[in-house]
């Protein structure tokens, strides 16, 4: 099943812009940022937070596509088990995402030449944002049935102001907000008010996408198609 819906998510134009956005974005950065940024501890690294808006698309259409044209109605013919498709569907999702995560950042770090053999925590690290950054559109959209709200709202806060870090400016609870915590499995935390070791801000982003998922999953279970 999980097969089905790699293929499904292949078949969609969208997925395709989100994998280049995914892997061009980040290395371009990087050329951009070497004419003018000296190099520091998180070179490359930052450049790959730029990179995540490629998991956003591609979680928000794993989700938001069913809900065109009556593909719903179709794929619950195929998989009468909701529960099923959900988990084969969430499967393609993370597995996509990581695949394409590995590679953009393999090849981000090499171009700004911080490829190193100390870097694999911190590349995982990496994996694992993109990972849960694209499980969160998915489960935002597979609340809302529509993409175009929680994908505004997400590249919004993930490009331009991140409502999470202007909280954290009022409050260290704000370290634990899914966003900022993810960032810190792999940069280095530059305010001691919202600073999470990886393994902390990981298990912080987990629980949240956890939680938005277990909500999805019962309200795609319960209402119609």
């Amino acid at each position: 099943m999980v097969r089905a819906e790699l293929l499904k998510l292949a078949g969609l134009p969208a997925v395709w812009v989100a994998v280049a956005l995914s892997l061009l974005l980040p290395p371009l950065v990087v050329l951009l940022n070497s004419r003018t940024v000296a190099p520091g501890a998180d070179t490359g690294f930052l450049e790959l937070t730029v990179g995540v808006l490629g998991p956003l698309v591609l979680g928000t259409v794993a989700a938001g596509s069913e809900y065109r044209g009556g593909q719903i109605a179709t794929s619950l013919l195929c998989v009468p088990s909701r529960l099923r498709l959900l988990a084969a569907k969430t499967g393609a999702v993370v597995l996509s995402v990581a695949v394409t995560a590995a590679v953009s950042a393999v090849v981000t770090l090499a171009v700004a030449g911080v490829l190193t053999g100390g870097a694999g925590p911190r590349i995982a690290g990496v994996v694992g944002y993109w990972v849960l950054d694209g499980l969160l559109a998915y489960g935002i959209t597979l609340l809302t049935r529509s993409g175009v709200l929680p994908l505004t709202v997400l590249i919004v806060n993930s490009t331009v102001v991140s409502v999470s870090y202007l909280l954290s400016k009022v409050t260290p609870l704000a370290a634990y907000l899914p966003d900022l915590a993810g960032a810190q499995m792999f940069i280095e935390p530059r305010d001691p008010a919202v600073d999470l070791t990886p393994v902390t801000a990981g298990l912080v982003m987990g629980a949240w996408v956890a939680a938005l998922l277990a909500v999805a999953a019962y309200v795609f279970g319960r209402r119609d198609a």
